[in-house]
């Protein structure tokens, strides 16, 4: 019988890998985590966050702009771009599931949009009416080009999803203005937005359209940085040219956005230079800026990343949408490179950075992350600045398409959990995979190849896992054939599979619990561990460690892992015991004194995900416990 050919793909210092990402269409999800979430988008999320656009004004500004109401703008001067956002969340669930109400609901905010529209293709509904004249005359702070990239995604969505041109048609009128206005020809202005994501939307409009003057356009407005047409700003990233980054910057999802489209144009034209720079950017992001969260924003001040090791869990940022900016920006890397830790951080990021920023009613949302609260800090139906919700509904939309990849005839297997997908090969066949697992709880994995023929299937070996994977080849087409799989790389299986053999992959990733430290100049948790197991960050809530000050336990051991089906949708918790020590007494009347010898007293104590906390009664959190 013919064995398969089992090879490692190592890319961590290797040239570009060039992936192509799978169409969100060809995966379904049967994952319980992220199949429930969807669920939720789809009953509540993105009905109600269309509500909120209505009830907020957002809505209204558009038949402002079009003569169709009177009255002042509604809220801030960027609010354009929710509404788009939420359009292309919509749109992106509507490529795989119907929905009439919704669909209803997409068509009638695309006409407000269409109505709104000037002569010229200009479009954005703050400077509409009185203040017309001062387009284009505040880049740095009033997210013109912003706006107009979220207007351009959203179109992209909505015509890969539904085939109409409705959207499509304003959003290239619009950004064939942006063209000629910008640039370095004649009668044209210098400038860029304050906030990058013209970069990425402009890269994908160029995807779909096959026109290289959108291309040209993203690659104007990433070089135009570091020139001082933001006058120098560090908070906009343009203190220094892109390519000569060594570390980010500044508003942290900004910062990020434009990594993203740096990463994007070098996905359609090769530059070395430039990936090098975001090689060095990620790298000190991940060892210097980086929360155990995934989290990335330390300061409340300019939503922006800190000093090196400058990572206060109380006080900790973390936006829900620099996290989604790290999905996106991660997501591109690892089809650039074929790098395993940037799947890897992508995994991490999906779970524990974006994944808290909403409640498990699917309708309340975190804007903020800290990693230690008294527990006052809650879940909001909605905010005045409310780029998060959308952004999440844009990620749950999207979920599907981050599974896989395709380089060639391999099959990249990025990220695990329950689904079946249909994907085409580079020479146009297209193969079945069903995934069966119950991960991130359990760490078995069973691949079933449905499709007959000569084809490499890529496995993502997790970093996490610290020691080798144990995969098993079984099947009536080949003898049964046990590897291993080193944590960190992608393993390649080539085979001629027999889906008639009933040809599978078994993988069993070790899922221990894992007591992780910080480096000892994150001043915050020196003496702690946070735990982890999977992918998972747990964290102590005091819902489940009743009449325990959190600060006071001092972790004895390690826990052990418990599925409880009814809690929180269904969640892995982890349990074991801590030495209670009580902190010094004796009322408010003293600032220093001699130490008591303190009394010790061991509880048990209950671990849960850190997505899952604050959806219950308020109380303590805290992610990492002495040690």
């Amino acid at each position: 019988m013919p064995q398969p050919l089992v090879h490692v793909v190592d890319t961590t210092n290797s040239p570009q890998a060039m992936l192509r990402p799978v169409d969100l269409t060809a995966v379904h999800l049967n994952d319980t985590l992220w199949a429930a979430r969807r669920e939720k988008l789809r009953e509540v999320t993105l009905l109600s966050q269309w509500q909120q656009c209505s009830t907020t004004g957002r809505l209204f500004n558009f038949e402002r702009a079009a003569g169709r109401k009177e009255g002042e703008f509604q809220g801030y001067f960027f609010n354009d771009s929710d509404v788009y956002k939420w359009v292309e969340a919509a749109a992106w669930w509507l490529a795989t599931e119907p929905s009439e109400k919704l669909a209803d609901k997409v068509n009638s905010t695309i006409e407000m949009i269409a109505a709104a529209q000037e002569t010229d293709g200009y479009l954005n509904t703050y400077f509409t009416g009185d203040l017309a004249g001062e387009r284009w005359t505040k880049l740095f702070s009033h997210h013109e080009l912003y706006c107009a990239g979220h207007l351009i995604q959203a179109a992209v969505a909505h015509k890969r999803a539904t085939g109409q041109d409705e959207l499509l048609t304003v959003a290239r009128r619009f950004a064939d203005l942006i063209c000629a206005t910008f640039g370095n020809g004649p009668g044209q202005r210098q400038g860029t937005d304050g906030h990058p994501e013209i970069e990425i939307a402009l890269v994908e409009f160029y995807r779909l359209t096959g026109e290289k003057k959108y291309l040209d356009q993203a690659e104007y407005f990433l070089e135009a940085r570091g020139h001082g047409l933001l006058a120098g700003s560090d908070y906009c990233q343009d203190e220094v040219e892109v390519r000569k980054r060594t570390k980010l910057g500044g508003h942290a999802v900004r910062a990020i956005y434009l990594a993203a489209g740096a990463a994007d144009l070098c996905l359609e034209k090769a530059d070395p230079e430039m990936v090098g720079a975001l090689d060095a950017m990620w790298t000190h992001m991940t060892t210097r800026q980086m929360y155990i969260t995934g989290g990335v924003g330390s300061r409340h001040e300019g939503e922006a990343f800190g000093a090196d090791y400058e990572l206060p869990n109380d006080s900790a940022y973390c936006e829900t949408c620099a996290a989604i900016a790290s999905v996106m920006w991660n997501h591109r890397m690892l089809l650039l490179t074929g790098g395993t830790r940037y799947a890897d951080l992508m995994e991490h990021a999906l779970y524990n950075g974006v994944l808290p920023g909403i409640a498990v009613d699917g309708e309340h949302y975190f804007y903020v992350n800290p990693l230690t609260n008294d527990g006052s800090h809650r879940r909001e139906p909605w905010f005045a600045c409310a780029c998060c919700p959308p952004n999440i509904a844009r990620i749950l939309a999207t979920i599907n398409s981050y599974m896989y990849a395709v380089k060639g005839n391999a099959i990249w297997v990025n990220l695990y959990g329950e689904n079946e997908a249909n994907i085409t090969l580079a020479d146009g066949r297209t193969i079945n995979l069903t995934q069966h697992t119950r991960y991130p709880w359990d760490g078995d994995v069973e691949i079933v190849v449905g499709t007959s023929g000569t084809f490499g299937i890529t496995l993502r070996m997790p970093e996490w896992c610290g020691r080798p994977v144990k995969v098993t080849l079984d099947g009536k087409s080949f003898t049964k054939v046990a590897l291993h799989g080193s944590p960190g790389q992608y393993l390649t299986i080539d085979h001629d599979w027999v889906w008639e053999a009933g040809d599978k992959i078994r993988l069993s990733f070790p899922m221990d619990v894992r007591l992780v430290e910080a480096h000892p100049r994150v001043v915050d948790n020196v003496g702690k561990v946070a735990l982890l197991r999977g992918p998972i960050v747990y964290c102590l809530e005091g819902v489940d460690n009743p009449n325990t000050n959190l600060d006071e336990l001092v972790l004895s051991g390690i826990p052990s892992a418990r599925m409880v089906p009814n809690l929180l949708g269904g969640v892995i918790v982890l349990q074991g015991s801590a030495l209670k020590v009580p902190q010094a007494s004796g009322g408010d009347d003293w600032l220093y004194r001699a130490r008591p010898a303190p009394a010790r007293q061991e509880v048990p104590i209950t671990a849960i995900p850190y997505f899952a906390w604050a959806n219950r009664e308020p109380a303590p959190m805290r992610v990492w416990v002495r040690r």
